[in-house]
């Protein structure tokens, strides 16, 4: 069975090779420099995650410069998302991982990713403006704030029947990040008619497809509901895991909110220029 995305291509030659090096050369630096892994430092990094998936809508939208598109395609964007926030990162190695006063490590990089995640917006609207109008901006701002919202009971019901303390502003991002991926596909592939790429996620859709609620509430509520209780669920069996290993246990919680995170904002975006 196939479990890679649809869109999943290596860009061509040049570009592949460019990747490669510009990657190798950044973890050797982060592996020389060993910058501390915390929960703040993750955090900083929620800006580059959204970015990267706002990078890889707008290569979808083809607004991307032909030039550079194929950095952006799956999954070269990750890679050169990874590199330009690795190399921030590894810069400001130096200074305070725990502190998020202007001169601190994650204030830094939580700025620069933040500036690159503006700007990937900001194309998005003007790509939206010369397309008059073809995006749904409105939608992907309502299902921003239900994501909110849902996160938010979320959240609090685990906190009420577990201590997830350790885990932090991380473990809510988990939270945060699978509840818009979850959201966010279910309204587009129930009121936009957006498909779905990934072969795993089409399988709950098809199975929620299958019950007899789908004429009432469409097909794709059972995929958002298992994106809330996945984030839930991992934030509740990684507290200990933080605990006893705070780097591994952020480093490994941070990837779950990558993987929440990037596509449902990459969604929003999507939504809103398409």
């Amino acid at each position: 069975m196939v479990i890679l995305p649809a869109d999943f291509a290596l860009p061509p030659a040049p570009y592949l090779v460019a990747l490669v090096v510009g990657m190798a050369t950044v973890l050797a630096a982060l592996y020389r420099r060993r910058p501390p892994v915390t929960a703040a430092t993750v955090t900083a990094l929620a800006p580059w995650i959204a970015g990267g998936g706002a990078l890889y809508a707008l290569y979808q939208a083809r607004i991307t410069p032909v030039r550079f598109a194929p950095l952006f395609g799956s999954p070269a964007v990750y890679v050169t998302v990874g590199i330009l926030a690795g190399g921030v990162w590894a810069a400001v190695s130096g200074r305070p991982g725990d502190s998020w006063e202007p001169s601190g490590a994650p204030a830094i990089l939580a700025g620069c990713g933040s500036a690159l995640l503006l700007a990937a917006v900001s194309a998005a609207a003007l790509g939206e403006a010369s397309t008059a109008g073809g995006g749904s901006p409105s939608v992907s701002a309502a299902i921003a704030v239900v994501s909110v919202v849902v996160t938010a009971g979320a959240w609090g019901a685990l906190r009420s029947v577990r201590d997830v303390h350790a885990t932090g502003t991380v473990g809510l991002l988990a939270v945060f990040g699978h509840t818009l991926d979850g959201v966010s596909t279910a309204v587009g592939y129930d009121l936009l008619g957006f498909g779905e790429q990934t072969p795993l996620s089409r399988l709950i859709i098809d199975a929620g497809a299958a019950l007899p609620t789908a004429d009432l509430i469409g097909a794709a509520w059972l995929f958002a509901a298992v994106k809330v209780a996945l984030g839930v669920a991992v934030v509740a069996l990684f507290e200990e895991y933080v605990r006893a290993d705070p780097t591994e246990g952020y480093a490994l919680l941070g990837l779950i909110v990558a993987v929440g995170l990037g596509p449902g904002f990459h969604n929003l975006v999507l939504f809103a220029i398409v």
